[in-house]
């Protein structure tokens, strides 16, 4: 995991290593100061030497602004080297995501993706300037001030051991505590943006069924589990300020009560004195650091596994040594294929044997949960077959290069999706150089010209985000037009003209049908009347191939297609002269 996030750090190792060093430099001139401090009391005041007080009062002001410069350094460097490895690491989420496979993108839900984008990210942000900032210095700071107070005077510099020792021990019982609790909120956060993805994404829905009250109590709910962890660990984490505050003030009274002993005694300068008081403030400020440090790398290490999770995903499918770059033709043929989900799973496709023709349309018509999707992914090669082989154009798709497979295969998904931006950039998904008249041509053929000719801005209008201000039967045609810009082998309509009426349906298939003709057409749909004057129709049933053949056949030879064509038409005079019963 360490090495995985580790190599996000990339150009910013430069700024990563100097970091620590300011950060030490800058400690390393405070430690100096309680050290001159007591010359001026002991040399300069005590022995009344005045040029003694300006010379080290000059070297004091000099030290601190060495001090103050460091620490400026160290900030600038420590934001540019936690920022940009933040900025690798959002990068390098969002490239690795793009190539995950259906399969991978199913191991997480999208709010999840969300949060470790952004809220993890943050945290790793956090957490990596810490480290470079305050993890250098709380410890040289705690180390080299003990070293001094020993220098000084080992007896009374005992006691800060004492106090340390002490304090070590009271947040070794905290922070496991609250450190559990701080693991929990990142899964809380998956539940709250989930709340707030839903809802904004289906506001209308929302404002149409009168939930607002219920989707608010939700994210009450959601918001409050949030609340409720982080207080359970800001409970434990504050009881450090009380107990840090009391161990230095017991430290304080007592070397001060100690030290005016040895002061009187002859065994302690009035000087020394003050610089132990002052590298007491320093070392047991420093322990607090050091906690808060285990605290913010404990929440941190939450988000790093969750970061390291979709860094280290590979995607599922992969291009072969050799890849295959040109489609020969929309010919499709399944050789004994099964496929399940997952490894261990039930297959949702059992024993498929089909051959189809380059250029024919081909129906699939079934039952919800027959599998047709299940099908047609994976002519794409957007999943792989778990047993037998499935070529494209005479070759197995495991054969080809991914890009240019899926190039020469357009798949109108039942989920459609718009994307902020123009009619026209959104059509240019299908082919980002296609022209102007390209894509009127392309929306001609969808049936969606008629409707864009009689927008404001026409092709240039804007849809917004998700396509919402565009009805479904609109968002359907734009995105069969999006398609049809890639020129491709096979065209898929997974269930894509639901949303239209039956005549403008029936328009996109003639016009298919007249105008690439050698393109291999397969329509999923629910209605019979899309499929019927297919060359051929697939009946699914089950995950299995229950029938294929042409309308007429499957309505002799199909129980499953005749009850469908049955129910939506009410039979016919002709079924009947037929002897179909």
């Amino acid at each position: 995991m360490l090495k995985v996030l580790g190599a996000q750090i990339k150009e910013f190792k430069k700024d990563s290593i100097l970091t620590p060093v300011f950060m030490i430099l800058e400690v390393i001139m405070e430690m100096v100061i309680p050290m001159l401090m007591a010359s001026i009391i002991d040399d300069g005041v005590n022995a009344g030497n005045m040029n003694h007080i300006y010379m080290v009062g000059v070297q004091m002001i000099v030290i601190a602004l060495i001090g103050l410069w460091a620490g400026l350094m160290g900030a600038k460097y420590g934001a540019r080297a936690s920022t940009g490895f933040a900025r690798n690491l959002r990068k390098a989420m969002f490239e690795n995501i793009q190539t995950y496979s259906f399969s991978n993108i199913d191991k997480y839900s999208t709010s999840s993706l969300i949060t470790r984008l952004t809220t993890d990210v943050t945290n790793m942000q956090n957490s990596y300037q810490m480290i470079l900032r305050m993890a250098m210095r709380a410890p040289a700071s705690m180390i080299i001030a003990m070293i001094m107070a020993f220098t000084i005077n080992a007896r009374l510099a005992s006691i800060y051991l004492v106090a340390v020792v002490f304090l070590a021990v009271c947040l070794s019982l905290i922070i496991p505590r609250a450190t559990k609790h701080f693991r929990q909120v990142f899964e809380k956060y998956d539940e709250l943006n989930s709340s707030v993805q839903e809802n904004v994404s289906a506001i209308r829905v929302v404002k149409a069924y009168v939930r607002e009250d219920y989707e608010t109590d939700k994210f009450k709910k959601a918001n409050s589990n949030i609340y409720n962890m982080f207080l359970k660990a800001e409970k434990l984490v504050v009881i450090n300020m009380p107990l840090m505050q009391a161990t230095v003030y017991t430290c304080i009274l007592i070397i001060s009560w100690f030290g005016a002993k040895m002061i009187v005694a002859g065994g302690l300068t009035t000087g020394e004195m003050m610089s132990l008081l002052a590298y007491c403030m320093n070392i047991l400020m420093s322990l607090m650091m050091v906690s808060m440090i285990f605290v913010m790398l404990t929440m941190s290490y939450a988000s790093a596994k969750r970061i390291a999770e979709v860094l280290m995903e590979k995607s599922d499918l992969e291009n072969p040594e050799k890849p295959v770059t040109e489609v020969k033709d929309g010919s499709i043929s399944f050789n004994n294929v099964s496929f399940a989900y997952h490894k261990e799973g039930k297959p949702v496709l059992k024993n498929i044997n089909l051959e189809i023709k380059s250029g024919e349309t081909i129906g699939i018509i079934g039952g919800t949960g027959s599998a047709k999707s299940s099908l047609v992914n994976l002519i794409s090669r957007l999943y792989d077959v778990t047993q037998g082989q499935l070529l494209v154009g005479g070759i197995d798709v495991r054969k080809y290069d991914m890009e240019a497979l899926r190039n020469q295969v357009s798949v109108v998904l039942q989920k459609n999706v718009l994307f902020s931006g123009t009619i026209l950039e959104n059509l240019r998904w299908g082919d980002k150089n296609a022209s102007e008249e390209e894509c009127m041509r392309a929306c001609q053929l969808a049936c969606a010209d008629e409707f864009i000719q009689k927008m404001p801005d026409k092709y240039n209008t804007r849809i917004e985000q998700g396509g919402t201000n565009v009805s479904g039967g609109q968002k359907q045609r734009l995105c069969i037009a999006r398609a049809l810009l890639k020129k491709p082998k096979i065209l898929i309509l997974d269930d894509s003209t639901s949303a239209v009426d039956t005549a403008t349906d029936a328009k996109i298939r003639k016009a298919f049908a007249e105008e690439i003709p050698d393109t291999t057409k397969l329509i999923i749909a629910q209605r019979i009347s899309s499929v019927q004057n297919a060359d051929r129709i697939i009946v699914m049933d089950n995950g299995e191939v229950s029938a294929f053949g042409t309308h007429d056949e499957l309505l002799e030879s199909s129980p499953i297609y005749r009850e469908v064509y049955e129910s939506q038409t009410g039979g016919n005079a002709d079924f009947d002269e037929n002897g179909g019963d």
